[in-house]
């Protein structure tokens, strides 16, 4: 016995509906039904649910399908004794989508162009000026034993951009003195001088470029998890949380980190110097022919106190620089996904960009006092 059947009176197609419809699957009763509301000698549809009980989505498919023919078609559908729940799906689904307005946004001229980033540039001043001064803050506030900060806290940090962080300092340092040993090596032969690849890689490690593959290194490994972390905590709203509490996020959170980058940073680079100045030492012997003792004696000869100190100094600079833009931007984190995506982003670019800048400085620094 069919559940669903229909007739035609009077140019009206007439659809009664009893028991259960329950996962109704008789598409050839379906199509046949389809088929005639789609005539054109049909005039108005009407469905009747008097004798229905149960009933799931397959018959509000069925009832749906109908209303698009009748509006397609113009016709009325006439709806009998429908249960409630099933008349508010019917009227849910033939509603009609909404689409959002569409601001049509003014073309800005170029003084507002200019206006505009004078604004975000000044803001932006101010927010990390700010910043600083709150970090600044939470030092004192440690030095005078007032400080929040949890000790375990600053244990795993230094676990993380410490000695977690040698093996790939270790592969990137060796790699930079081996090319440096070899460009080097193009041009001293010409001239049979390639025993001074030696004091060429070890001037160059010492003085910067150890301090410089560390720093990119770091900002990309530690200053981005910096970042992504606390903009993460942002997004769960932990730091909303923790100020609730009474519990200051820049002691908490931000502090522990700037000072494990700080001290470790110049170690690091210290270690790159040595390894810098392994892989030079690797060229030199196996590739150019220098004795393993006058390679030692030549990078043991170039190295200098002022050289030494300069290039640790780098390092130091690079690690405030870069622990201040990892914690910058995740401590001014949006409250999404994304927004966490862009703050490592940015955290990334502007630790190279300004430990770029502070290269630029310490060497005119470096010039004019002469060392």
């Amino acid at each position: 016995m069919k559940k669903i059947k229909f007739d035609i009176e009077n140019n009206i197609l007439v659809l009664s509906i009893s028991g259960d419809i329950l996962l109704y699957d008789d598409n050839e009763n379906k199509q046949k039904l389809y088929d005639i509301a789609n005539d054109d000698k049909i005039t108005q549809i009407v469905i009747d649910t008097t004798q229905l009980q149960q009933w799931d989505s397959s018959l509000v498919a069925i009832i749906f399908e109908l209303a698009k023919i009748s509006l397609k078609r113009n016709i009325k559908l006439k709806r009998v004794n429908f249960p409630d729940g099933l008349n508010r799906l019917i009227n849910l689904a033939l509603s009609v989508d909404r689409k959002p307005v569409q601001i049509v946004e003014n073309k800005k001229t170029f003084l507002e162009y200019v206006g505009d980033w004078g604004i975000s540039v000044y803001t932006g001043f101010n927010k990390g000026t700010d910043f600083l001064k709150q970090s600044w803050q939470a030092l004192k506030r440690l030095l005078s034993g007032k400080s929040v900060m949890r000790g375990i806290d600053l244990s795993f940090a230094l676990e993380d951009c410490g000695y977690k962080a040698i093996p790939i300092v270790t592969l990137i340092s060796f790699m930079v003195g081996l090319i440096l040993a070899f460009v080097g090596a193009v041009q001293l032969k010409t001239f049979g001088a390639q025993i001074y690849v030696a004091s060429l890689v070890t001037i160059g490690m010492t003085r910067i470029m150890g301090a410089i593959m560390t720093g990119i290194i770091m900002a990309g490994r530690t200053g981005a998890s910096y970042a992504a972390t606390i903009g993460t905590m942002q997004v769960n709203e932990e730091v909303d949380a923790l100020k609730t509490m009474g519990i200051n996020p820049v002691d908490f959170l931000v502090l522990p980190r700037m000072l494990a980058l700080t001290v470790t940073m110049p170690i690091l680079t210290m270690w790159a110097d040595f390894m810098g100045m392994l892989g030079g030492g690797f060229v030199g012997v196996t590739m150019l022919g220098i004795p393993i003792q006058k390679y030692w004696d030549m990078s043991v000869s170039a190295i200098t106190m002022d050289n030494f100190l300069v290039g640790i100094f780098h390092g130091l600079v690079f690690g405030i620089v870069t622990a201040i833009c990892g914690c910058y931007y995740g401590v001014h984190c949006g409250r999404n996904a994304d927004s966490v995506g862009l703050a490592t982003t940015k955290a990334v670019v502007s630790s190279i960009v300004w430990m770029i800048v502070m290269t630029g400085i310490i060497t005119v620094a470096c010039e004019v006092i002469g060392i």
